[in-house]
């Protein structure tokens, strides 16, 4: 019985320019060259698949995102195609997309496999291309906050019985589909460690260089969590996807991928929550509420951090507050709220000092004084645009967060830190203080991988312009256009 059309292959598809012949033959092409000789598509298929909603047999989903993934130069998986066959819900209704039930983790872990093997196979053939819109803050919000707050969703290391994935021929094991095998303490500790070496990495140089060895690490890890582990050692594996994957989204954020960066912040979230770690979810989330801001849509940002706080909830420690207030506040400022900002950046000062309960997790430690002061700069640098009056405590918080990182491997944040405190200066009117830090900046950030210093750096320029009649102003705004790595810059 038909389903009715497919409406998201029909987009994609017709973002591609084929016809419908071409995509046969293509799957048949590439088909092949995976090994699956038998593919017979052929024209009146795809016919079939985009306007009455059929749903190909296992190899042909894959194929199919790979081919798509080739075309448009971004990640498309089968789910994105609509060609992902989903279990019923709780209530024995099967949900009419991906998004409006809650994630399994037998989904959440061949998800996270297959978007990372598309990733790794962009990386190899040299594509970058976003491709995509971002979605809404509203829409993500939407999509995580059943998943994330559900409290009758059992975890992956609680439900009895081997793991299984749905195909034409109904359910089998998901041990079929995947090589790597199951792992012990010491391979996970192993894990762990490599996530602290990815992480000092990125928080030095920025994420370029590193963001393909990220990606595949975690396309290994969700490969082994399609394996059944003892409860204590799958969370921990849980966790070490959620980092990877915040790393990921990170990293890609950082060299201009705006649409793969959310979808790893996604599943970060969700796979946080199946090591049943609601902190590390709000983090996920408001990495992607940061990511809202640096594109200028603070209103969608403050959407995420409101599911942000609500999922960390009451377990997580006051640095991790004061951490996601931080975030907040910054959205308050880029709409201009004073009030607003100051009495959130106000209670996230008052968290931070506060006696921990215990140890901080390893991906907070990077959030001490020093990036305290740094966001604190970053905010109120972004509200003296609206308020002048903030400007002092931008300078203030700037330059006490250079100072802390001084000598601490942390060379992209201390830039950051150095592009933000030559803002302040262009925005209360001096220029000779700005033009000092403009050209200690300038100097430095051709030793980082990161693109979006470099959308800092033109904001910065922006700033710049209102004092282009001077001769030595307009000699750096000179300079910092013949250094931009091929971008235009906005005058």
């Amino acid at each position: 019985m038909s389903k009715g059309p497919n409406s998201r292959l029909a987009d994609l598809f017709a973002l591609t320019g084929w016809s419908k012949g071409e995509l046969a033959r293509l799957v048949n092409r590439r088909g092949a060259a995976m090994g699956q000789q038998q593919l017979s598509t052929d024209t009146s298929r795809v016919r079939r698949w985009i306007e009455q909603g059929e749903i190909p047999r296992d190899p042909v989903p894959r194929v199919l995102a790979a081919v798509f993934t080739e075309r448009l130069g971004r990640v498309v998986t089968t789910e994105d195609l609509g060609l992902e066959r989903h279990r019923p819900t709780r209530t024995g209704t099967v949900a009419a997309s991906a998004s409006e039930q809650p994630w399994e983790p037998d989904r959440t872990a061949a998800v996270l496999t297959e978007f990372t093997g598309m990733d790794l196979m962009l990386n190899r053939r040299g594509l970058v291309g976003a491709g995509a819109a971002l979605a809404a803050g509203t829409v993500i919000a939407d999509n995580l906050h059943d998943w994330l707050t559900g409290g009758d969703v059992a975890h992956a290391a609680d439900r009895p019985g081997p793991r299984q994935v749905i195909t034409q021929g109904g359910p089998r094991p998901v041990v079929d589909v995947y090589d790597a095998g199951p792992v012990g303490s010491e391979e996970v500790t192993a894990l762990e460690r490599s996530v602290e070496v990815f992480r000092a990495w990125d928080a030095s140089r920025g994420g370029g260089l590193q963001r393909k060895a990220v990606v595949g690490q975690l396309n290994e890890v969700g490969g082994l969590l399609t394996h059944r582990h003892q409860p204590a050692l799958e969370r921990r594996l849980w966790t070490v996807a959620a980092n990877l994957a915040v790393l990921a989204g990170w990293m890609s954020h950082d060299v201009g991928l705006e649409p793969t960066a959310q979808r790893y912040f996604v599943i970060a979230a969700q796979a946080a929550k199946e090591a049943d770690d609601r902190p590390r979810a709000g983090e996920a989330i408001s990495r992607a509420a940061r990511q809202m801001l640096h594109l200028g849509r603070a209103d969608d940002a403050l959407e995420l951090m409101q599911l942000a706080r609500a999922s960390a909830g009451e377990r997580a420690q006051p640095r991790t507050r004061a951490m996601l207030h931080t975030v907040e506040a910054w959205a308050q400022a880029s709409l201009g709220r004073s009030e607003a900002t100051r009495q959130v950046l106000g209670e996230a000062e008052e968290l931070f000092v506060q006696e921990p309960r215990e140890a901080p997790p390893s991906w907070m430690q990077l959030f001490n004084e020093a990036e305290l002061h740094g966001m604190q700069a970053l905010v109120y640098r972004t509200l003296a645009e609206h308020d002048p009056g903030a400007a002092r405590l931008a300078e203030h918080h700037a330059r006490k967060a250079i100072e802390l990182r001084a000598g601490k491997g942390r060379e992209r944040s201390a830039l950051l830190d150095r592009i933000t405190l030559a803002s302040v200066y262009w925005i209360s009117g001096e220029p000779d203080a700005a033009l000092v830090q403009a050209k200690l900046a300038l100097a430095a950030i051709s030793q980082t991988s990161s693109l979006r210093t470099w959308d800092r750096m033109r904001e910065m320029y922006r700033l710049a312009g209102r004092y282009q009649g001077l001769p030595a102003v307009a000699e750096l705004r000179e300079e910092i256009t013949a250094a931009l790595p091929g971008r235009r810059l906005a005058v």
